[in-house]
């Protein structure tokens, strides 16, 4: 049996645009790597964001609100 390893694209993240109460959803088939992603570069963007797993027209992937 042959694995498939699927690429995830290289994400724009919009912190810097975004007002408080804002979201954006990300499809991901890894939604582990995708939270530290966002957590990692919203404090390089000082940007204060809750973000969890979620899904969105049948698809797997993370919802990120802007909260500060």
């Amino acid at each position: 049996m042959n694995s498939i390893r699927l690429e995830e694209p290289e994400w724009l993240l919009p912190f810097e645009f975004m007002q408080i109460g804002d979201s954006f959803f990300v499809p991901t088939l890894k939604p582990m790597e995708m939270l530290y992603i966002i957590d990692t570069r919203s404090k390089v963007a000082k940007v204060k964001v809750k973000a969890y797993t979620s899904s969105k027209d049948g698809r797997l992937g993370v919802r990120v609100w802007r909260v500060r």
